[in-house]
């Protein structure tokens, strides 16, 4: 049976009736004795032409060739292939779309950071390495992690390099691997958020690329000065030995450079997120893994709800391609959840769709099958049942701004970016703020995946003297930040980003404050809004989970998206296909006038949009006068 796509994957599967498991049993165990409700299908290569992006993966040698001999060239950028490479170390080629003349070539790097940890160390290294390498700012992504712009291509070696030295990486924060694994932000230290802080470093460990490929380059081949951070946090468990273990499954590959990626890695890039019950803070659903921490009454460890299948990217005018929030797989005992996660791995390695990389994402195998049979699959791979999901407290979100008691006797302090965006603009001058936050207090750092920054471990003494820094070069208290602008978020998109069709990070600041004219001028003026921007369909700013999204479709227009959850459960659906720019206020009034005439009480913007759904409200906006309704 030759399975070369989802498509005819998902034609094979109905044809064949398969009552529970589809089983891809290794050559190692086919003659093995398995339970009788399973159907084995051995899997054919296909035929095929392998893909160019896929054979670009096998012929680069564990992500050497050709970066290696395009980074010693006297040119201002690199080839497409050797661009494609450079991803798995962290960086992106990029060019100014808006300077006229000859493409100036300059490059984005982004950071590793497990948990969204920012020793102060590194902190002072990349204000220092922007100031002096890069366009003079940072950018916080929406996965925890700083990342740089600007960068020429001479001076990558010596930012990169300058990264690994002092114990972060790079490695892996973009590419077909596991990305930077996300947590909970908030730096509690009951047992829950402990082990959500701490396994997120273990699976960032577990899903590292392995290829000597970095250290080659980067640091001609010598070991980094400092072993990374995070690796020395969780040497305890061991997660070398628990990598490389093989249980004959079909997990492990007979690949000594790269046991678990191979020679062509993953099909897509692959996400994962680990929270505590209740904390939606990091957009969980949106993971292609997301693993919630479950502790007993005395604060142990039992192990994880396990969900897959999330993912935010799509195409404009392609059906087949579609944001997806995860599903629910069931719960893993913490004995084994190192080995079932890197069997869902493992499952969207070999049978992810390589053919068609816009369908390429675990979401669409875990659509394909069903949750049931690709649970199933996993459990092939493990060699047992995955148990029920356990109940847990209902989803909550919170942006952790401001001030809060960790429970030690210590503060943390949510500090509001705009967009991600860390700059000093006129008498606006966070960047300088935090750096001498930092140099006074010597504070550690949270990235939030909302483009925000938590500083942990505040000694309550130094509360006055971290607000006076704040006010004093301009940055306003979080009281006085529209709550619309806390819960927004937009992608850099223009001028830098390649794939952008139209504007994000540099139109959604007018568009919050029209927005907020808009509610206080239909005497709404309390209400808050869970908005997100980007400016193509790539979802990097999971504009699809949103109550409300801007997604742009061209240089002066949106498609408008609605009814997300405000605790981010569930995907929005398309309302409008393209809305002009100019023309936020008409668009928005209607729905507004509606939200309050038939809004439920203490129903949100978006659980309003999602229970009268899309047809409702265009058929109340076309009769809607302009004007006519207030609250």
């Amino acid at each position: 049976m030759k399975f070369t796509s989802l498509a005819t994957a998902s034609v094979a599967l109905t044809a064949a009736a398969i009552p529970s498991a589809i089983a891809f049993v290794p050559n190692s165990i086919q003659n093995a004795a398995l339970s009788s409700t399973r159907l084995n299908v051995q899997m054919e290569a296909p035929t095929k032409k392998i893909p160019k992006i896929e054979q670009l993966k096998i012929d680069s040698n564990y992500l050497r060739k050709p970066l290696g001999e395009q980074l010693a060239t006297e040119e201002i950028g690199i080839s497409k292939d050797a661009y494609q490479i450079l991803k798995y170390h962290g960086s992106y080629q990029q060019n100014n779309r808006e300077t006229k003349g000859p493409k100036d070539y300059q490059f984005m790097l982004r950071l590793k950071q497990p948990a969204g940890e920012l020793p102060p160390d590194l902190y002072r290294l990349l204000d220092d390495l922007s100031a002096k390498m890069g366009q003079g700012d940072l950018r916080a992504t929406t996965r925890q992690c700083f990342q740089m712009h600007g960068i020429l291509k001479g001076d990558l070696k010596t930012v990169i390099s300058s990264i690994m030295n002092i114990g972060s990486s790079t490695v892996g924060a973009c590419g077909d691997v596991s990305r930077n694994v996300m947590t909970t932000p908030a730096p509690f230290v009951s047992p829950e958020y402990k082990y959500a802080r701490e396994y997120s470093k273990v699976f960032a460990q577990l899903f590292r690329p392995m290829s000597p490929a970095f250290s080659e380059i980067w640091l001609d081949g010598e070991k980094a000065a400092s072993v990374e951070t995070w690796a020395k946090e969780v040497e305890h468990h061991n997660v070398d030995e628990k990598m490389l273990y093989d249980n004959g499954r079909g997990i492990i590959l007979a690949d000594s450079t790269e046991p678990i990626y191979g020679t062509q890695y993953l099909p897509r890039k692959f996400k994962i997120g680990v929270t505590v019950p209740g904390d939606n803070s990091l957009d969980i659903y949106t993971n292609d893994i997301g693993c919630v921490v479950i502790c007993n009454d005395a604060g142990e460890l039992e192990g994880f709800n396990v969900m897959v299948g999330g993912g935010m990217g799509r195409l404009h005018n392609k059906e087949n391609t579609f944001a997806r929030a995860a599903d629910h797989m069931g719960f893993v005992p913490k004995e084994d959840i190192m080995e079932v996660l890197k069997a869902i791995v493992a499952a969207q390695r070999d049978h992810g769709n390589r053919d068609v990389r816009a369908n390429a994402r675990m979401k669409y195998l875990v659509h394909t099958l069903g949750i049931e049979n690709f649970t199933k699959l996993v459990e092939s791979y493990v060699g047992k049942e995955i148990a029920p999901w356990r109940p847990m407290a209902e989803w909550k979100y919170s942006d952790w701004m401001g001030w809060w008691e960790q429970g030690d006797g210590k503060l943390f302090y949510g500090q509001h970016v705009d967009n991600g965006r860390v700059k000093d603009e006129g008498s606006f001058r966070l960047k300088s703020a935090l750096r001498a936050i930092v140099d006074k207090y010597n504070v550690h750092s949270i990235m939030s995946p909302t483009q925000s920054i938590i500083f942990r471990d505040v000694d309550p003494k130094d509360k006055d003297g971290i607000e006076a820094i704040l006010r004093e070069h301009g940055v306003a208290p979080i009281e006085e930040v529209d709550p619309n602008a806390r819960l927004a978020m937009a992608c850099p998109a223009l001028p830098l980003c390649g794939l952008a069709q139209g504007e994000a990070e540099r139109l959604m600041p007018s568009y919050i404050e029209r927005m907020r004219a808009l509610l206080d001028k239909m005497n709404l003026p309390g209400e808050e809004i869970l908005m997100r921007m980007t400016g193509c369909p790539n979802g990097c700013a999971r504009p699809y989970m949103a109550e409300l999204a801007f997604v742009g479709d061209g240089p002066k227009s949106y498609q408008l998206w609605l009814g997300g959850s405000p605790v981010l459960t569930r995907t929005a659906y398309p309302f409008m296909a393209k809305m002009d720019r100019e023309k936020l206020e008409e668009t928005m009034e209607p729905i507004l006038a509606m939200f309050i005439q038939q809004r439920m009480e203490f129903e949100a913007f978006g659980d309003f949009c999602h229970r009268v759904g899309s047809e409702a409200i265009e058929k109340y906006s076309e009769t809607y006068v302009l004007g006519s309704v207030t609250a």
